[in-house]
C-alpha cells in the first residue's frame, strides 16, 4: 500500500472518496490552526507534518504554486516556533511568549501592493511550467494566477503569524476562501471542507487577537 498515492482511498462518504493521504493531511492542518488561534506554540511542530503530506498532495493534483509553498511554510514552522516560544523581553506576554501586536497603515498597504505585484509573476511563472519543464510538470498548472494569490499572501500572512499581527487572520480569511473553491473544483473535497472550515477559524482569530491586543497588559508580579 502506498499510503502517499492519491488515488490510494481510505474511505467513501456520500459518493466521496478520500484518500488517506488527503485524510491526515487534513486533520493534522486542522488541528495545528486551532492550536494557533489558541497561541498555542506547539502548533507549528504539528505544522511540519501537515506540509510534508500537503507537498506530496499538491503535486499530484497539479497545484503547483502550492506545492512549492509548503517548502517555504516547513522552514517558516521551525522559524514560528523559535519566535513564539523564545522572544525578546520587551516583546513577551505574561507567559514569556511573543505577545500579540498590530501593523501601522503604511506597512498593510506595502504588503498588499507587493502581494499583488508578486502573485502577478508567479502566476505567469506557473500558468507557463508546463511547456517549460515538460518532464516533470506534464499536464498545465490549474487556475495559475488564483493559486499564486493563495500561495504569495500565504507567504505574507505567515511571516505575520510568526510575529503574532492581527492582520494575519484577515489575510488568512481571504486565502481561505478562495483555497475552498479551488479545492472544491479539483476534487479534493475533505480538503476543500478544511478550508470552509478554516474560514470560520481564520475569522474568530481576528476577533480573538484584535480583543488580546487591545486587553491592557498587567505588569508582572501583580
Amino acid at each position: 500500500m502506498n499510503f502517499f498515492d492519491i488515488n490510494n482511498i481510505f474511505f467513501e462518504f456520500l459518493g466521496v472518496k478520500m484518500s488517506y493521504l488527503e485524510f491526515y493531511a487534513t486533520l493534522t492542518g486542522l488541528v495545528a490552526v486551532i492550536l494557533s488561534v489558541r497561541e498555542n506554540v506547539w502548533s507549528w511542530v504539528l505544522g511540519l507534518l501537515n506540509v510534508v503530506l500537503a507537498f506530496v498532495m499538491f503535486y499530484q493534483i497539479q497545484l503547483y504554486p502550492d506545492m512549492f509553498l509548503q517548502v517555504f511554510f516547513f522552514i517558516t514552522n521551525i522559524i514560528g516556533f523559535w519566535q513564539w516560544k523564545f522572544p525578546k523581553e520587551q516583546e513577551a506576554n505574561l507567559k514569556n511568549e511573543l505577545k500579540i501586536s498590530q501593523l501601522s497603515l503604511k506597512q498593510f498597504a506595502v504588503y498588499s501592493a507587493v502581494g499583488l505585484v508578486c502573485t502577478y509573476l508567479l502566476g505567469t511563472f506557473a500558468k507557463n511550467l508546463s511547456e517549460l519543464i515538460p518532464q516533470l510538470f506534464s499536464k498545465p498548472s490549474a487556475f495559475p494566477y488564483m493559486d499564486s494569490f493563495t500561495t504569495v499572501m500565504s507567504i505574507f500572512a505567515t511571516f505575520l503569524l510568526i510575529r503574532k499581527k492581527v492582520e494575519a487572520w484577515w489575510m488568512w480569511l481571504a486565502i481561505d476562501i478562495i483555497s475552498t473553491y479551488m479545492y472544491f473544483v479539483k476534487e479534493v473535497k475533505l480538503y476543500s471542507l478544511l478550508y470552509a472550515i478554516f474560514c470560520v477559524i481564520a475569522l474568530f482569530g481576528a476577533i480573538n487577537w484584535t480583543r488580546e491586543y487591545r486587553k491592557p497588559l498587567t505588569p508582572k508580579g501583580e
